[in-house]
Parts: structure tokens; sequence; C-alpha cells
């Protein structure tokens, strides 16, 4: 088979299977709904304490939503562990590699593709219930945040389906995940904070500042997160290879 036809049955697949399908459409739905109640309730109240960043609290929801790219992404992979799926699957497409490639491939473009629609309305909408404290696009670092924030969602699906690969688990890799996203920065901020600075969610989501500040930029604390992605997705790629299905 080509690439192109294997990336359409893969994507066959996570229309098809309902958890998978679930959990990508989750990425806006929370995002969305976490923004609406957040800056329904407390939005203005943020936007006139002293210091306030108007650009990262526009998608602070985004840290509800990447639990459901991750989600996705592990729920993309591991139902190729059940049931014997992989060998089904192998059967089809006997080159691993070509399997793996479009496997990832169709996880992250579908990440990317709603990651982008989810930032933008997530944006936009936002701003609606702000009043006199709203901004545009056109503020200094909105459009880039807006951008990379869906990237950062496709990242973080990528991150979570290679570890998934390589564990042959969702539910090891979100019980490693969820604690790593939620509680380990907060442990560790004030004993090593510089490595903290450099975990895939603390780097990828300085995209989102207007002026971040540390040893990291935007674009170069996005391609941190792209770095654990990348080795995440080749770890993936030798189980996959070197494994019996």
């Amino acid at each position: 088979m080509t690439l192109t036809g294997v990336l359409h049955s893969e994507w066959i697949k996570i229309r098809s299977v309902r958890s998978i399908y679930g959990s990508l459409t989750a990425v806006l739905a929370v995002t969305l709904a976490v923004t609406v109640l957040a800056l329904d309730t407390v939005g203005r109240e943020q936007a006139e304490r002293a210091g306030a960043e108007p650009v990262f609290d526009a998608f602070y929801a985004l840290n509800f939503g990447q639990i459901a790219a991750v989600a996705f992404g592990a729920t993309a992979i591991s139902s190729e562990f059940l049931d014997g799926a992989l060998r089904i699957s192998l059967a089809a497409v006997p080159r691993r590699s070509l399997f793996y490639a479009a496997k990832m491939t169709a996880v992250g473009g579908a990440a990317l593709v709603v990651g982008l629609l989810t930032s933008f309305p997530v944006f936009l909408v936002g701003q609606l219930f702000l009043g006199e404290y709203a901004i545009g696009l056109g503020h200094p670092g909105a459009l880039r945040a807006a951008f990379g924030g869906g990237i950062y969602l496709a990242l973080m699906a990528l991150f979570a389906a290679g570890l998934t690969a390589l564990l042959r688990s969702a539910v090891a890799v979100l019980s490693l995940l969820i604690p790593l996203l939620l509680i380990v920065p907060f442990v560790f901020v004030g004993i090593a904070a510089a490595a903290v600075d450099y975990l895939p969610d603390r780097a990828g989501q300085l995209v989102l500042h207007q002026n971040p500040e540390g040893p990291l930029g935007p674009w170069s604390g996005l391609a941190v997160t792209a770095a654990w992605a990348a080795a995440a997705l080749l770890a993936g790629w030798w189980a996959v290879h070197r494994r019996d299905a």
C-alpha cells in the first residue's frame, strides 16, 4: 500500500472508533467550556489585577484541553494493542515503518487541525466576556499564541502517542503524563526551577505568553516540546519495529 492509502485507512480508524473520536472532539469542547466558565466568572477581575497577562489568560483553558489532546494521542495508539488489532494492521501493511509513520501522521494531523480550530475560537469567544479589557488578534503576541497553541496541542498528542507505542497502554501513559502535567511542575518549581522550565508543558506554553521570561523564548520553548515529542515517537517506532505484534 502507498502512504496515501495507509493514511486514509488510519483516518477511517480515528473517525469510526468512538473513544478516539470522542477524545479528539473533547479537545475543543473542554477548552471552550472552561474558557466560557472562567472568563465569564472571573475574567474581568483577572484583567484588573496588577501584572495581568491578557494573552496568556485568554488561553488559560488550554491547560485542560491538553489533557484531552493527550488522551486522544494515547487512545488512538492503544487501540492497536487490543484484541490483536496490531496483527491485523500489520497483515494489511507489513512494512512497520510505513504503518507507524502513517499512524502518527494521522494522529498528528488530526490533532493539529483540531488544535488550531480550538485555539482561535477559544481566544475570540473568550474576549466577548471581557468588555473593555478585551483584546484582539492584533494585540502583541496574540496571533502567535493562537497559532502556537494549536501546534502545542498537536505536539502533546504526539508525545502521548509515542509513549503509548512504547508502553502499549493508554492507562500507563495517562497515569504518567497527567501527574507530570498537573502536579510535578508545582512540586519541583522551588527545588529545580531550571529543570522545570524544560518540561514539555512548561516549555511549550511559553508560546502563549506575550513576553515570556526565562532562558527560553516562545518558539524555542515550543521546539523543546517538539524535541520531547520526537524522542517519544522515536522510542515508539523502535518498540513497534522490534517487538512482536
